[in-house]
């Protein structure tokens, strides 16, 4: 077997993609052909993890319920999907912001101009997760495309120190140091990219929809939907205000005016507006009957409504 090139590197990222050679002679619309052509394999890869991934839920549900953390860590591309996923959790799932971190390698700062060199800051990746007081509750998932990236090592070797549960999500061979470290490894294999190491692409889009999975399955699983409607959502625009006065009227039967008065009397709390009337009771005694299900809705008021 010949041996490999000096310049040939073995992770499955930064590998050169034979199906995409021609891309810079390609036109416009070859190249929507190309990129969509490799798009299509991305969710069949993360969909080859499921099991791990549903272990993933599984360690954040746990986490979450002892009061406990889900934390991302990454860098770049990884690291600005972990803080957009951290970020829309709140507002989708009425939680508080600090339920589900995401940490940047160069902070804040990292999320609208790159901060390459900041990947390989070990030090900073130690230090990210000591100054956020990570410990035994917190199920820590470190986010690296090929994964080796220096700040996500350290910091996901660092949280395991310290005594949480630590995962890595990766989109190529996980390495062994870190294979033997981690509670959890999801290695989403999606392949060179159409565009040589650029993990923005088709490893950005499986990371998306590996966290999307993970983030919302651990609310589910909280009780934070009644069916398929988001009960626990932040009416924090007409927008949302109108979702959650008509999620009232479809799970209830109640006119516009009455799921916007139960809203009210329930603290802007759809969950607990539907209970009141499905159930027929005040804000208290819904209160106390969400209390006893431990928060599902189902468990109080029964079956969701159908699908018309």
């Amino acid at each position: 077997m010949p041996s490999k090139p000096e310049y040939f590197d073995p992770r499955l990222t930064e590998q050169r993609n034979q199906r995409t050679t021609e891309i810079d002679v390609a036109s416009s619309g070859e190249i929507v052909d190309l990129m969509h052509a490799e798009d299509r394999e991305v969710a069949d890869a993360v969909y080859a993890e499921r099991d791990r991934i549903a272990e993933a839920i599984d360690l954040a549900t746990r986490a979450l319920e002892q009061e406990g953390r889900l934390v991302y860590v990454g860098a770049g591309t990884s690291g600005r999907l972990g803080v957009l996923d951290a970020t829309e959790c709140p507002p989708t799932f009425g939680i508080p912001p600090g339920m589900v971190v995401g940490l940047i390698a160069g902070g804040t700062a990292a999320l609208t101009r790159s901060q390459e060199g900041a990947e390989d800051d070990v030090v900073a990746g130690s230090t990210a997760v000591e100054e956020h007081n990570v410990g035994p509750r917190d199920f820590v998932l470190g986010i690296a495309a090929s994964g080796t990236t220096p700040y996500v090592r350290a910091a996901v070797v660092r949280a395991g120190e310290l005594g949480a549960t630590t995962g890595l999500l990766t989109c190529a061979d996980p390495p062994e140091d870190l294979v033997n470290r981690c509670d959890l490894i999801i290695a989403v294999r999606t392949g060179p990219e159409a565009l040589t190491g650029s993990t923005r692409l088709k490893a950005g889009t499986a990371t998306k929809l590996v966290l999307n999975t993970i983030s919302t399955g651990a609310m589910i699983r909280l009780g934070k939907a009644f069916g398929n409607l988001m009960v626990d959502l932040m009416a924090l625009s007409d927008k949302l205000v109108d979702r959650g006065e008509r999620m009232v009227m479809e799970a209830t039967g109640a006119t516009r005016e009455e799921a916007r008065q139960a809203i009210e009397q329930a603290g802007g709390s759809v969950r607990l507006a539907i209970v009141m009337v499905r159930k027929g009771v005040d804000a208290s005694e819904g209160e106390r009957l969400l209390a006893e299900a431990g928060g599902f809705v189902r468990k109080v008021v029964g079956e969701p409504p159908a699908v018309e």
